[in-house]
Formats: C-alpha cells, sequence, structure tokens
C-alpha cells in the first residue's frame, strides 16, 4: 500500500528540509485520507483506488499548470511541475505512444470494431488495459485516429 510509504517519505522529506517533495507528499497523504473517510468506503483503500487517486492528483496539476504557463506565472507552474514529479514517482511507467497505438490496434483487430460507431467498446477494452500506464485523453485520440 502506498500509504506507508507515503509516511516514510514525508519523515525523510522533512530531515532533508525538501519543501517541494514535502508538498507532493501532503497532497498524496490528503487525498487518500479523504477517499479512506469518504462515505461508503472499506477501512483499507485497493491499490487499484489509489492508482486512479494519484492520476487524478497528476491531472489536475497538468492542467493547473498549463493555465499558469498561458498567464506568465513562471512561480507557479514550477510548484505544480515539482508536485507532479513527486505525485509521479508512485504511479507505473508510462508507455509510449507507439506502444499504446500497437495496443489499440491489437484490441481493434481482436473486438473487430470497424467504424468509430464501436469506439466505446474498444475505449472499454482499452482503459481496462492500460489503466495506470496511459492518459486517458491520449488513448481517446488515438481510438478516434484509428477507428477514423
Amino acid at each position: 500500500m502506498i500509504s506507508t510509504t507515503i509516511d516514510q517519505e514525508i519523515k525523510q522529506a522533512m530531515l532533508a528540509k525538501d519543501q517541494a517533495k514535502l508538498r507532493g507528499l501532503r497532497a498524496i497523504k490528503a487525498a487518500l485520507l479523504l477517499a479512506k473517510t469518504e462515505k461508503g468506503h472499506a477501512e483499507e483503500i485497493s491499490e487499484d483506488a489509489e492508482m486512479k487517486i494519484l492520476q487524478k492528483l497528476v491531472k489536475q496539476r497538468k492542467k493547473s499548470a498549463t493555465i499558469y504557463k498561458e498567464q506568465g506565472r513562471e512561480d507557479l507552474y514550477t510548484v505544480e511541475q515539482e508536485e507532479i514529479d513527486v505525485i509521479s514517482q508512485f504511479l507505473p511507467q508510462q508507455l509510449e505512444q507507439a506502444d499504446i497505438e500497437k495496443i489499440i490496434a491489437r484490441i481493434i483487430s481482436e473486438s473487430g470494431a470497424t467504424s468509430i460507431k464501436e469506439m466505446g467498446k474498444v475505449m472499454g477494452l482499452a482503459n481496462k488495459e492500460l489503466a495506470g500506464k496511459a492518459d486517458g485523453k491520449l488513448i481517446g485520440e488515438l481510438v478516434k485516429t484509428q477507428l477514423g
């Protein structure tokens, strides 16, 4: 579970006085605690759920970083980028676009999809197989390109 690792990493970051790492780790810890205490959740959350939470944190920060970059706020952009780097350490390695394209091509041929009308079926299979290894937006674009 990521929770125990995060606690240890926070202690190390505090001792090293690494503020950037500490911010990212605290964001992860806060998001995991929030998920644990939400109504209807068990005591512990699954590793799959933890990965989804971390992906959401990275996605939020990327969106914020893009906005800050457009507005010329390099100071805030740098903060978001540092947190993305820290959070990404706990996510599985992202696949290269060429590898994702090959996997999607295989999924399309195995599912027998031939037109854009079957995009939903292909997306379901692709998201299941590529969960945590590729960005959902990129998967959607690649599926649309290959089916279109």
